[in-house]
């Protein structure tokens, strides 16, 4: 070979490997990686069900990941908010009528402007199957004896929810230790709690009383994300009972498409202004007479397409501190009038408490939701309902 065609074999030979070099540098890929098929695309980073998510690794920068197709008819597809920063809104000291409320109502209104909080447990695979009805609980980081208990009884997820429907799934929703000393503790436990049963989803707010309405939007929004296309949805709180079999025969004619929100419902309920009341309410944070309509927020069944519309009419308004009157002003804004259930007790099915009607386990029988019921007294009803139980007459509640 002469010298010349040698001298054009090598720069041939040399601009290939150049070229093969700034591509393996463009991908960030190694040389033997070069060679292999490109992996899957994916629909953006997934956490491991029942772990911690780290938010310096589960979260990726816009540079590490490829921009998805843009999708007109829905919002994120994984929780978008990976950091808290959130400040007071110190304006708000000027204020005549500020500085007249109580220290928790100054706290509360302080920060009321700061709506999403990063999430620390997660199971988007939750709703990857065929699910009918999504169960989800309202508890905090220390009544692990409350889940077991619902874990135990109304809880128990199914696989199938009978006539061809789908799976029943269940779901605690949580914030984290409201006391200092308490949160490494506890959320140790909680993560194993989580790695054994992989139903709790978590968020970085501390579970106060007021905060239960972070928790509302906190969850209608992670629906919207994970579970768009679930047909109902029951939310209650973790010291009812429930009895799945009559929920299920309730949803039996209903529709998924419909505005769906039944429950205990309270009508032209007034603000409560007794200071030493849980719910009092001061008249500078609410001024009207009465509140709108709404369901206690001991137990109610609504639609998933109701709540998916919910989700975005509740970041229209203010945050409220009692969490069901603040669904109720959702509603309102949707125009939608919460169903009023006789099968649904949230304040017992009797206010009488020391009524006979309150342990009788013919009336539990009949019922969707009955509160109140603490783990013991739970297992005793679930254990009596579930037996060769005879009663005189079968409450007509369907």
């Amino acid at each position: 070979m002469s010298l010349w065609k040698k001298t054009v074999y090598r720069s041939v030979c040399l601009a290939l490997a150049l070229l093969v070099a700034v591509t393996v540098f463009q991908r960030s890929l190694t040389p033997s990686q070069f060679l292999q098929e490109p992996p899957p695309p994916t629909l953006g980073p997934q956490k491991a069900s029942g772990q911690l998510v780290n938010s310096n690794s589960f979260w990726k920068n816009d540079k590490d990941v490829a921009t998805p197709t843009p999708m007109a008819s829905r919002g994120p597809q994984a929780w978008d908010v990976t950091t808290t920063n959130c400040s007071a809104n110190i304006n708000l000291t000027h204020q005549p009528w500020f500085q007249g409320l109580e220290p928790q109502f100054q706290q509360f209104l302080f920060y009321r402007h700061c709506r999403y909080f990063p999430i620390l447990l997660n199971h988007p695979e939750k709703c990857r199957d065929d699910v009918y009805l999504l169960v989800v609980v309202k508890s905090v980081i220390t009544q692990h004896d409350r889940r077991e208990a619902i874990r135990q009884t109304w809880g128990r997820e199914q696989e199938a929810a009978g006539m061809g429907r789908g799976a029943v799934r269940t779901l605690f929703l949580l914030g984290t230790a409201s006391k200092q000393e308490e949160r490494t503790h506890y959320q140790q436990l909680l993560a194993y709690e989580d790695r054994l049963y992989g139903d709790i989803l978590q968020w970085d707010f501390l579970d106060t009383f007021f905060n239960l309405t972070l928790k509302e939007i906190h969850f209608l929004k992670w629906l919207d994300i994970y579970c768009p296309n679930v047909p109902f949805v029951f939310k209650g709180d973790d010291d009812v009972f429930v009895n799945p079999t009559n929920l299920l025969e309730f949803l039996a004619d209903r529709r998924p498409q419909e505005d769906l929100f039944v429950g205990d419902v309270l009508q032209h309920a007034r603000p409560i202004r007794r200071k030493d009341n849980k719910y009092y309410i001061p008249g500078a944070l609410y001024s009207k007479a009465s509140y709108p309509p709404y369901a206690g927020g001991g137990g109610f069944l609504m639609a998933g397409s109701l709540a998916r519309r919910l989700r975005h009419a509740c970041d229209t308004i203010e945050l409220y501190p009692i969490d069901d009157v603040f669904l109720g002003m959702c509603l309102e804004v949707l125009g939608v009038q919460p169903t009023a259930h006789e099968g649904f007790k949230t304040f017992g099915i009797s206010r009488n408490r020391n009524s006979r009607m309150n342990k009788e386990p013919c009336f539990f029988r009949s019922m969707l939701v009955v509160h109140k019921l603490m783990p013991p007294e739970l297992l005793a009803m679930w254990g009596l309902v579930h037996s060769n139980l005879t009663c005189s007459r079968k409450l007509q509640v369907l």
